[in-house]
């Protein structure tokens, strides 16, 4: 675990660049939700709506000794958003950087990036719902498998988590899988053996959260996304969320032409830290509601 607190943690997050601009690209579907909060002192009054120094401070003060006990689920949390996006995708960039010359040279990051396939984008989309699983257990003090407990939060979902939702779903499951994300999800992670799920990168980081072996694993993967399908769907309908509506958000931050949607989802892919970011921002605001109720 990270040895930084969480107003540093709130301080390092960027105030612009490509994660900032995607999620802003993508503000649309969740309007007026995330308003990215970098300090400790900004969410607590958004928060409780104080002002008055003292409870400002008392609030921090409790809010920081809360992360740093190891016994509560905080940093193990942050952990996870973090491990999401800490996974490197850039095998094979040489190749695609060739084929799409120097498209990508103004992002300020790796010009070499290569979109995953199918079989991997699906599987990494599963794992990082069930990161989401793992962070909200360890939030909330609950076992690692309490996949209803999840699926009934999700509608209740606001702020940072409701953006990181609709990231997720607009970036790692209609972007590059389409309509049928769902059924793809299930069919690749499925069809999956088990050393193959085991040798993925995100598995390995995320599984430590979940209880059992990769069988017992791959089916909290697999009844996560079967227990909140139809809340995820309802929201992707409801929101008016579609493959083209989500390249067209975003395509203008990274500009690839004429080309697919596989160049858009593997550059915001690489390009961006989503889940850590808006994370940070969620395990921040949970510390200040708990701070808050106990001073």
């Amino acid at each position: 675990m990270s040895d930084e607190s969480i107003p540093q943690l709130l301080l390092a997050l960027p105030e612009d660049g490509l994660t900032v601009t995607t999620l802003r690209a993508l503000d649309w579907v969740v309007p007026g939700e995330w308003q990215n909060p970098r300090s400790l002192e900004q969410i607590i009054v958004d928060v409780t709506g104080e002002t008055d120094e003292g409870v400002l401070q008392a609030v921090g003060e409790r809010a920081i000794a809360l992360y740093h006990d190891e016994s509560q689920g905080y940093q193990r949390a942050v952990w996870l958003y973090q491990a999401v996006d800490s996974v490197d995708k850039l095998a094979g960039a040489a190749a695609l950087a060739n084929k799409m010359g120097d498209a990508f040279s103004f992002l300020g990051f790796l010009d070499r990036i290569t979109p995953d396939a199918d079989t991997t984008q699906a599987i990494d989309a599963g794992i990082k719902f069930a990161a989401e699983l793992g962070a909200f257990c360890s939030l909330n003090g609950l076992p690692g498998d309490s996949i209803g407990d999840f699926a009934g939060s999700l509608a209740g979902y606001a702020r940072e988590d409701v953006m990181r939702l609709a990231a997720w779903l607009s970036l790692d499951c209609l972007l590059p899988l389409g309509p049928d994300f769902i059924a793809k999800i299930l069919e690749k992670i499925d069809g999956a053996a088990d050393e193959h799920l085991g040798d993925n990168s995100l598995f390995q980081k995320v599984s430590g959260f979940l209880p059992g072996g990769v069988a017992e694993q791959r089916g909290i993967i697999r009844g996560s996304i079967e227990q909140a399908s139809g809340f995820l769907t309802s929201f992707v309908d409801m929101k008016g969320l579609s493959q083209n509506s989500v390249f067209e958000s975003v395509r203008h931050y990274v500009d690839v032409g004429d080309n697919g949607l596989d160049y858009v989802a593997g550059a915001v892919d690489v390009g961006t830290n989503v889940f850590e970011h808006t994370g940070i921002q969620t395990v921040a605001r949970r510390l200040v509601s708990r701070a808050f109720g106990e001073i």
